[in-house]
């Protein structure tokens, strides 16, 4: 993609505006806290320290509203108390200008480096740095800096104290996380339907898996709904594909398959009744139709052999779904059904675990973040490049505004640092909205100004009222919520006794500049996802491989069945297939030439490997019992395909394409000892063997179209 034309695409996406579901009261929430902190500060110390408390309360509301599974409270506190520290410290080295840009150098790496613990963590610290280059220039003194940290922190304990006191939808995070992910499984089995081979967006069951786990102060308060409906969700995914798929058993057509019709059509029904029960707290309502479908004797004379196993499983699975969507039963019952759901039983596909999946306590989680920032100090690591390059940005954006004639000239480190993204094309996106946004909101609260020429109470309720909107509409879009926060930083400094008519033209000057710098430092010094594609696509290939291989290895061994093997297994790739996904909708936007992996091949290789995890996963569905007959050539098959994925992840990496030998001399000795003993092994294994095989051909075909690739294992040219 060329520079133009990327620049186009990221420009659009930076000023689109979505419809989203608006959540009021929460909204009405953080503006209260907002408007509480403010008032108390005016009355008490003076619109100067009250400017400093209401961007304390504001950052803590939004820290709230972040897509986090922690509790609201805890994300607020989090806010105040770090934004009240950086605002200290920079006040204690303000007045010397090396001294504060070391400050700012080294806090702007370590904000950087945090987008490691994920964009929560990323987001809180960059806007604490970016809010501290505007408070450290309100106090006058060692002791008045102290009082505005104090109000900072103040601030984000009465957003706290509030999210305590008004609980807003409580668990509702986790509710609507749990509900998606039964809504996609009940979307999955009607397109089953239609489609026996669809294929399905594992990112709905990661989310609830995420959101799933809790701290012990959550797992005490949890609704008992909450409570093991993501585990039975877990396995009835690789049920559903089992009961379609024609290489099952059922044939295209016929009263078989009209059969299987039905019963994925009341699967979905049950599963979105479960998924609105869930998210509204309501009881479960089912339609008497979808529960007779399932219920019918006529299943057991029109299936047999696997389709019918897998009717029988859905059943008991759905069953399950209903009763903890109920939520019936004491604490210790639920625990118990929990654990059952999360365990890898003859009928499931999870190893045992603990009655909760934990999520570490805010105080142990800070060496997990610690490992995760030092794990990225590694040269290649687009969060260091991204650490590096915002570090480097701000301070030649601070330097600039102090040179510029201007009064304010932290805006425009605090707009680049507001705008870029360890990402090109998020980066670019917000630069566009964010000056966009800033002429509006700027010019409408200038308007306002000059109009009314309100006095500092009436710009407080001004700025309480830029802050609601920017509550309310925030995930509709950047733009609109970078127009809210203009207007919201007039008010707020016009509060403080700025100069509005001076306030406009340096916003929207420096803001230009702040947006420039980001823009020039991506090119000058970027973190591209092209040339890392073959690196995502060989860690996929290696974790479908190792997944396919603990599936076949519990045929081989059955004994073993209960090892938590195949769910790290299914876990990883999960993992890798999302990785992969995200780096080529990254790349599309890029201005890169193509490094060696067409959109062609990277389209023909994703659904080489998709159709080899949907294979893997069927034969998940159907393993065998701690007593069942052992399958020897399972084992072999196994093996070579663990060694084979692993050495073709490498060579997918070098330009190679990788070739599957070792894997079609298994199936060979296999099919001659079947022969000769003119015995039948399991067909379900057996045709899922030949399914693995034509996947991982497929997905050779579709790298030896790429140029500077061959079939002899070295590099063309």
């Amino acid at each position: 993609m060329s520079w133009l034309r990327a620049l186009k695409e990221t420009a659009r996406s930076g000023l689109t505006i979505e419809r989203r579901r608006l959540e009021p009261l929460i909204a009405i929430r953080g503006a209260a806290g907002l408007a509480l902190v403010i008032g108390i500060s005016l009355l008490l110390f003076g619109p100067v320290v009250a400017a400093s408390s209401a961007f304390g309360a504001f950052q803590a509301a939004i820290a709230t509203f972040q897509r986090s599974w922690r509790p609201r409270p805890v994300l607020a506190l989090v806010s105040g108390a770090s934004l009240a520290v950086s605002t200290f410290l920079g006040y204690l080295t303000g007045a010397h200008l090396l001294l504060f840009l070391a400050l700012l150098v080294l806090w702007t790496f370590l904000a950087g480096l945090s987008w490691a613990a994920g964009p929560t963590a990323g987001l809180i610290a960059s806007s604490n740095v970016a809010i501290m280059l505007v408070t450290v220039t309100l106090p006058t003194s060692v002791a008045n800096s102290a009082v505005h940290a104090a109000v900072i922190l103040f601030g984000g304990l009465v957003q706290a104290a509030l999210i305590v006191l008004f609980p807003v939808r409580r668990w509702g995070a986790q509710r609507d996380a749990l509900a998606d992910a039964l809504a996609a499984e009940a979307h999955y089995a009607r397109r089953l339907r239609h489609d026996p081979l669809a294929p399905f967006d594992p990112v709905p069951l990661m989310t609830a898996r995420n959101a799933a786990a809790v701290t012990p102060w959550q797992a005490r308060r949890r609704p008992p709904e909450l409570r093991g409906s993501r585990g039975v969700a877990e396995r009835i995914r690789p049920v559903l594909a089992s009961l379609a798929d024609p290489a099952m058993g059922v044939p295209p057509e016929g009263p078989a398959r009209d059969r299987v019709r039905e019963l994925l059509a009341a699967a979905g029904s049950v599963l979105d009744s479960a998924a609105r029960a869930i998210r509204h707290g309501d009881p479960v309502k089912l339609s008497p139709s979808a529960v007779a479908a399932l219920r019918t004797p006529d299943t057991g004379s029109l299936l047999e052999g696997p389709p019918r196993r897998a009717a029988e499983r859905l059943d008991t699975l759905l069953s399950d779904v209903i009763e903890t969507a109920e939520g019936e039963g004491t604490k210790e019952d639920q625990a118990r059904a929990e654990q059952a759901a999360e365990a890898l039983g003859q009928a499931g596909g999870e190893a045992p675990v603990a009655p909760h999946r934990c999520r570490p306590t805010l105080l142990r989680l800070v060496p997990v973040v610690a490992r995760a920032m030092r794990a990225e100090l590694r040269p290649g690591s687009p969060i260091l490049r991204h650490a590096v390059r915002v570090a480097v940005v701000v301070a030649v954006g601070y330097l600039i505004g102090a040179a510029l004639p201007f009064g304010h000239g932290y805006w425009a480190p605090m707009a680049a640092l507001m705008t870029m993204r360890p990402e090109f094309s998020q980066t670019y996106g917000r630069a566009v909205a964010r000056f966009g946004g800033t002429i509006v909101g700027v010019a409408l609260a200038t308007a306002i100004v000059r109009t009314t020429d309100p006095g500092a109470t009436s710009s407080a309720v001004l700025a309480v009222c830029c802050a609601l909107l920017m509550y309310l509409l925030m995930r509709t879009g950047y733009v609109v919520g970078q127009v809210c926060v203009s207007a919201y930083v007039v008010f707020l400094l016009g509060m403080g006794g700025d100069n509005v008519s001076q306030t406009v033209q340096e916003r929207v000057v420096l803001t230009l500049v702040g947006g420039l710098l980001a823009v020039i430092s991506y090119a000058v010094y970027p973190a591209w996802e092209t040339p890392r594609l073959r690196g995502r696509l060989g860690d996929w290939l290696k974790a479908d491989g190792r997944y396919a291989a603990s599936v076949l290895g519990q045929y081989a061994v059955p004994a073993e069945h209960g090892q938590d093997e195949v769910r790290s297994a299914l876990l990883d790739t999960r993992e890798a297939r999302v990785a992969w996904q995200e780096a080529v909708a990254a790349a599309q936007h890029e201005p890169v030439r193509n490094r060696g992996l067409s959109r062609a091949a990277a389209h023909d290789t994703e659904h080489a490997l998709a159709e080899f995890g949907r294979v893997a996963m069927l034969l998940e569905a159907h393993l065998p019992c701690g007593f069942a007959t052992p399958v020897p050539e399972a084992g072999a098959l196994a093996e070579a395909l663990r060694r084979s994925t692993e050495r073709g992840a490498k060579e997918v990496r070098e330009r190679r394409v990788p070739d599957w030998a070792d894997v079609r001399e298994v199936l060979a000795r296999w099919d001659a000892r079947q022969q000769a003993a003119e015995g039948g092994t399991d067909p379900v294994v057996r045709s899922g063997a030949g399914l693995l095989l034509e996947a991982l051909e497929e997905f050779s075909r579709g790298l030896d179209a790429v140029p500077g690739a061959n079939r002899n294992g070295e590099k063309a040219g």
